[in-house]
């Protein structure tokens, strides 16, 4: 089934018809909000970055409530496709160069503690997310494969990344049923998991220690107000001390300084009918796969034996009015023998993205403070980065710092003609792929 929407950004009051939504098994309990009220901090946006904030705040004492537009995991981090990358956005080359070696060495250590953490969030509240080991990235040209090596041998050999290994052409054929790629790099500690359940999991573990969550509340305005901030809504007013934006592609116009540097741009997946045995033979090793085009494809197989699989992007506001249909080619390019697998479900959604494709993390105001930019590595980085943003307000501000000194300029043309830019850049490096 499709579906249409008229508007990217506008707040609803149910989850997307998705998989994810058909299939989620967590539950998170919310509160509805009436203003006036008070809390020490107000996060706004409930998706993993602002439930993550809202969990590590309310495990330290601290009194926090969260307001999200729509529903809990309603935006990008109830949608995307699963994946559990390992490292940013950037190689560590890219960092080396941009933030020097000692820092491009924290900001790998961050990686690595963000991926231990999102085990640790599984873990520790038993969040039914259905995780499973094992990430293949695929070139799908061949003269990509000195670089993948290189790649491979750097990181193994200056980073210590045991776990990333080189995939020649007959093991890659191996593993997935497509004539597309020639090589990659397999990494044992990606994986791939449950979007919305990992998103209400943290919600209900951040309400299990008292943060109080509230959907349904639309932000309108934020601004000082003496010591502290006066947030206005839809249900009235919060007044709070200290305030956290995690709305990443979503603000629209709520805070123009994040939205200078922060672009919504939007993805799709399509998922499949059950395919029984097919399904094993499409993915041998039951891996996720992203692959090596600038609009990524990226696939897997989910526990019921579907091809979950994501692929095209658009840069406006509106989604396309037959998203399996927009999809469908991009599936048939690496699976032309599913032709005739019929698609039960096709949803698109809105991720925020950077120049630099790296978070947009800083300190708008005194205790005011923004996450988001996380440009598709949202599963490990947003939870993670979640949790350096609420160590910041308790004092504790190496990590939040040192994502904040990663150059993150804004988009050329100002919030006028920015949109435009980014268009024109997309389309010519989404021609690429095609050469």
């Amino acid at each position: 089934m499709s579906h249409s929407f008229p508007h990217a950004l506008t707040p609803a009051a149910n989850h997307v018809p998705s998989y994810y939504t058909a299939t989620r098994r967590e539950q998170v309990s919310t509160l509805p909000f009436s203003g006036p009220a008070r809390a020490d901090v107000c996060v706004i946006g409930g998706g993993y970055a602002g439930l993550s904030t809202a969990l590590h705040l309310a495990r330290r004492g601290v009194d926090v409530v969260l307001l999200e537009q729509s529903l809990l995991g309603w935006g990008a981090s109830g949608r995307n496709g699963g994946q559990v990358h390992v490292g940013v956005r950037r190689d560590q080359h890219w960092l080396e160069a941009h933030v020097g070696v000692e820092d491009a060495r924290r900001h790998w250590r961050f990686a690595l503690d963000g991926r231990d953490h999102l085990d640790w969030l599984i873990s520790t509240y038993a969040i039914q997310c259905e995780y499973r080991d094992g990430l293949l990235h695929a070139d799908h040209r061949a003269r990509f494969e000195t670089a993948t090596r290189r790649h491979v041998e750097f990181m193994r050999e200056r980073y210590d990344h045991a776990s990333l290994r080189f995939v020649g052409r007959d093991e890659i054929a191996a593993m997935v049923a497509t004539r597309d790629y020639h090589c990659g790099s397999f990494d044992d500690r990606g994986g791939h998991l449950h979007a919305l359940d990992l998103a209400l999991g943290i919600g209900r573990a951040a309400a299990s220690h008292g943060a109080r969550l509230h959907e349904q509340v639309e932000v309108t305005d934020v601004r000082r107000d003496g010591s502290g901030y006066r947030i206005a809504t839809t249900a009235g007013h919060l007044t709070a001390s200290r305030v956290v934006l995690a709305c990443n592609g979503y603000l629209r116009r709520l805070a123009p300084a994040v939205e200078r540097h922060v672009m919504p741009i939007n993805n799709f997946i399509a998922v499949t009918e059950p395919l029984g045995a097919e399904a094993g033979r499409l993915i041998t090793n039951g891996c996720a796969v992203s692959d090596s085009r600038f609009v990524v494809n990226y696939f897997r197989v989910t526990p019921d034996d579907r091809l979950l699989f994501g692929g095209g992007e658009n840069y406006s506001y509106r989604f396309p009015r037959d998203i399996a249909a927009f999809v469908r080619p991009h599936m048939l390019g690496i699976f032309p023998q599913l032709s005739a697998a019929k698609i039960d479900y096709a949803w698109g959604g809105t991720l925020g993205i950077t120049p630099t494709r790296m978070p947009w993390v800083r300190e708008l105001g005194p205790g005011f403070l923004n996450a988001s930019g996380f440009s598709g590595l949202g599963v490990v980085l947003a939870p993670y980065t979640g949790k350096a943003v609420a160590d910041a307000l308790c004092g504790e501000r190496e990590a939040f710092e040192l994502l904040g000194r990663v150059p993150v300029p804004a988009f050329p043309g100002g919030l006028a003609l920015r949109w435009p830019t980014l268009v024109a850049g997309m389309l010519f490096y989404a021609l690429r792929d095609r050469l």
